[in-house]
């Protein structure tokens, strides 16, 4: 099966385009087509090889996932015509990424253990070990950076810099947690914790909309129910599901993106593990069956589609 590793589309009344690390993105009048190509990213390096359905799995989650969330903000989406591609509104973003966080993991987890108690101006108690449930979820914004990395910001600097007005901030925070809300009862009835995740809002006019994907295990850490109190009590890592795994094997091959290091070889098994790895994560998300598609050339298939749902 053929990786969708890039798209060269010329698609009518397109007026730009924009290649990110994973998708491609066309200007399409007031819309925008993204591809979600099968490329794959780690520590801010594209890998050299695509990996098969890859793309297909995170757009598939984000659809549904959004589509779940419609009653509490609407979102960018107009229509998903092909497994790998998603039609939505242009919106102008916010340049921030609302992070929420239910259990003290990953980067929180990191500034508490150096002797830090507050993130972003959060304050959090003492007595933590890494991984336990917060007594409340928290928000962690960053700041969206045009060039660089995205640094953490309290809620006083965001709005002391103007990059949000208030009244808007005050909504991003409401729609943040009731997304987290849900987002935390769907991983639920899969047998999953939603750990932390992120969310991005963009604005048509006075309207705010849910933009990008959500609740992808890309963009979301999720630890399983089973056996989480059994681990934390005895001190134990906890069981992922997120794209973790791909990071672990290339951190155990030497490499973690600085300079002068190699990303090592991608051999046609490693691929191949790989996504199976993400149809893994899929269907444990989902609850639902991975259907793979079977042509042979998936270009020409998502053009075709593209093609239909913008007539």
């Amino acid at each position: 099966m053929n990786a969708i590793k890039e798209t060269h589309f010329e698609l009518p009344g397109q007026t730009g385009f924009y290649k990110g690390k994973v998708r491609d993105v066309y200007y399409v009048g007031d819309k925008l087509v993204v591809v979600a190509s099968d490329r794959i990213s780690a520590f801010d390096v594209v890998l050299p090889k695509a990996i098969p359905f890859k793309g297909q799995v995170l757009n598939q989650i984000a659809s549904k996932m959004l589509a779940l969330t419609t009653d509490i903000v609407p979102n960018w989406i107009l229509s998903t015509p092909d497994p790998s591609v998603s039609i939505g509104i242009k919106c102008e973003p916010f340049k921030v990424e609302m992070v929420i966080r239910g259990y003290l993991a990953g980067h929180a987890a990191r500034e508490y253990k150096a002797g830090r108690r507050a993130v972003c101006g959060v304050a959090l108690p003492e007595g933590l070990k890494e991984n336990d449930k917060l007594p409340t979820p928290i928000i962690t914004p960053t700041t969206k950076a045009d060039e660089g990395h995205d640094e953490d910001i309290s809620r006083d600097d965001l709005l002391a810099r103007g990059v949000v007005s208030e009244a808007d901030y005050i909504q991003l925070e409401k729609y943040t947690q009731a997304l987290f809300q849900r987002g935390t009862e769907l991983a639920a009835k899969q047998g999953l914790i939603l750990v932390d995740t992120k969310y991005e809002f963009g604005k048509v006019g006075d309207k705010i909309y849910l933009i990008d994907e959500i609740h992808t295990p890309d963009s979301s850490r999720y630890f399983y129910i089973d056996g989480y109190q059994a681990r934390q009590d005895k001190g134990e890592s906890q069981k992922q599901l997120s794209k973790e795994f791909v990071r672990q094997w290339l951190i155990e091959n030497g490499f973690q993106g600085k300079d002068g290091q190699q990303i090592p070889e991608m051999t046609d098994t490693i691929v191949a593990g790989i996504s199976d790895r993400y149809i893994e994560l899929y269907e444990q998300v989902t609850g639902t069956a991975f259907i793979k598609p079977t042509e042979k050339n998936p270009e020409a298939r998502i053009l075709t589609n593209i093609l239909s749902a913008l007539k």
